[in-house]
């Protein structure tokens, strides 16, 4: 028998893959009411573990147990009919179907032969008022911001009666507003009784909400702590395997010409609606710029212009003294364009691919890898080698897909791949969206040491202390405008806060 007080017990679980252990002998317990923080690395086992819970992964070995009763979970069905519920990192909703059609798919209410949408957006409706997840049955997904998505998966839970909720980086594509409202959510969703078992990186948002926190490394359990007993430093520690600088530590930059001139550019989004509105900026060799701003003010509709991925309404941008084409992605990497897209597995990575073509994609037709038409696989796989050992991306081997590594490693290929070239501009949205202490240390790393040979880096990012703390020059953008442009030494959290959310740099100074 197991404990009636845990809603969840773990017991030993094991999991392998072609070539790797993915859970080796895992416990883990989950009490009634609680918010347990499951904290690892990109690929220490976590995602494997709660896809064993919700009956996406059947384990190899080991045993669940679910209100003190042991459980076979085959599918997630049968996940959902014991109460578990799951918020993946990259939603499950349908963009063209309404906030009711979503949560109640799969689950439908009928009166007789027909859908009974009007008790459904009842429910809706009382649950939302419930747990304070405001949101409109009616609204059609595709044109609600992140964050209210995110509401939407987590009523879908509800709605079936979930006592036992996993987030799985919940808080991966949020600003830091989005992110506070979570965390009352989940706050009063474990005062209600559920248990919420809550995946994530970020190291302050596990010391802010959880009650207990289990630490994973190579997936295996190596500690479970709270909050009351350790810190940041000693967290990412328990993470990596041995210390981490959690501050970017890097030189004073030594800015040269300019590289990347934007003069007047405006551009429009998918729907249309003019996003960027005559932005004018420079980016000096030597230098990083950060781009500040809460997420949805034009930074998404900037990058792509930049990187040819998305036409220009109007506008100039000069790359090296020359203007650039617009949406000619291959002439922008030619002439020494990189590029870590905000949405890695959209717009960096063919998941269908393997590593090795992965690291080739915008090289696939030059020597060696190609000789006239022909692809030589040899040099393909012997480059992929070289880049897979420099860049620790951790993969059973060049020749695995890209899409069975987890998310950091992806995203080490598209580093690997943008800088293993003569590079002069660095364009990166979000580099870290997602990522973990050691992968965000890497890439940061990275990022400075580009700087220091002399690379422009355009560094757009939600993270304000990523902006600071890598930044040398920092440029607000609020509604598709930049509305100031600073030295990284003089900002301060407050004021790029005012100016984040449209105020004026006079409206910090008291009054009198």
């Amino acid at each position: 028998m197991s404990d009636p007080a845990l809603a969840l017990e773990v017991r030993n679980v094991t999991k392998r893959f072609p070539g790797v252990v993915a859970n080796d002998k895992v416990n883990f317990t989950l009490r009634k009411g609680e918010i347990h923080a499951l904290l690892g690395e990109n690929g220490a086992g976590k995602s494997t573990l709660m896809n064993i819970i919700y009956g996406l992964y059947s384990q190899d070995e080991g045993e669940i147990y679910i209100d003190g009763e042991r459980a076979d979970i085959k599918d997630p069905n049968d996940a959902i009919a014991r109460g578990i519920g799951m918020v993946h990192q990259h939603f499950m909703l349908v963009p063209v179907f309404t906030v009711a059609e979503n949560i109640v798919l799969g689950s439908e209410t009928t009166n007789g032969p027909t859908l009974d949408m009007r008790t459904a957006h009842q429910q809706i409706r009382q649950l939302s008022v419930d747990y304070g997840l405001e949101v409109d049955p009616r609204a059609i997904v595709e044109d609600l911001p992140v964050g209210l998505q995110q509401r939407v998966e987590i009523i879908k839970a509800l709605y079936r009666d979930a006592r036992i909720l996993v987030l799985d980086e919940p808080t991966a594509v949020l600003t830091p507003q989005e992110a506070s409202d979570l965390f009352r959510i989940m706050r009063e969703l474990s005062d209600r009784g559920v248990s919420i078992i809550f995946i994530t990186h970020k190291l302050k948002e596990v010391l802010a909400i959880a009650d207990r926190i289990t630490v994973m490394r190579r997936g295996r359990v190596v500690g479970t702590t709270t909050p009351e007993e350790v810190d940041e430093p000693q967290l990412a520690a328990m993470m990596v395997g041995r210390e981490v600088l959690l501050r970017v530590d890097k030189e004073p930059a030594t800015p040269g010409d300019e590289v990347l001139v934007v003069q007047d550019l405006r551009a429009r989004d998918d729907r249309l609606v003019e996003t960027v509105r005559g932005v004018s900026f420079s980016v000096c060799a030597g230098e990083i710029l950060g781009i500040a701003g809460v997420q949805g003010n034009g930074q998404t509709e900037l990058a792509e212009v930049l990187t040819g991925l998305r036409p220009a309404m109007g506008g100039t941008v000069y790359l090296g003294g020359v203007p650039i084409p617009f949406q000619e992605p291959r002439f922008l990497v030619e002439n020494g364009l990189a590029h870590i897209p905000e949405d890695r597995q959209k717009h960096g990575l063919v998941l269908s691919y393997t590593v090795a073509d992965n690291l080739v994609l915008n090289t696939y037709y030059q020597e060696p890898y190609a000789q006239g038409i022909r692809r030589r696989s040899g040099p393909i796989l012997q480059r992929a080698a070289e880049l897979i050992k420099q860049y620790d991306v951790r993969t059973p081997g060049p020749q695995a897909l890209v899409g069975t590594l987890s998310g950091g490693n992806q995203q080490k290929v598209i580093v690997a791949r943008e800088l293993s070239r003569p590079v002069r501009l660095m364009v990166a949205n979000q580099p870290t969206r997602g990522l973990d202490v050691g992968s965000i240390e890497f890439i940061h790393r990275r990022l400075v040491e580009e700087r220091d040979r002399g690379v422009a880096v355009l560094l757009i990012s939600a993270e304000l202390d990523e902006i600071m703390g890598l930044s040398d020059r920092i440029a607000v953008i609020y509604h598709g405008q930049i509305v100031a442009t600073l030295p990284a030494e003089e900002a301060t959290r407050e004021q790029l806060g005012i100016l984040m959310a449209g105020g004026t740099v006079a409206e910090r100074q008291p009054a009198g």
